[in-house]
């Protein structure tokens, strides 16, 4: 939030889980997680963060061009 300048991310993101657990919640309140295996794809207008002690490893096919614009 402090490097985006703004509440909730608002760059896309399409990935795969390797390992570990993300939970995410969208600025309309929807909840979701995802594990291992697990592919995602999470509009702009979000918060995420890892569940539990394992890290949460994946992929990022898309967003970086976008992350931390404000």
């Amino acid at each position: 939030r402090p490097i985006a300048g703004a509440d909730s991310c608002q760059a896309s993101h399409t990935g795969y889980i390797l390992s570990g657990r993300m939970q995410v919640v969208m600025d309309d309140g929807t909840e979701g997680q995802a594990g291992p295996g697990d592919a995602f794809v999470i509009p702009p207008g979000h918060d995420a963060w890892t569940v539990g002690d394992e890290p949460c490893v994946f992929l990022d096919f898309s967003g970086m061009a976008d992350y931390i614009k404000r």
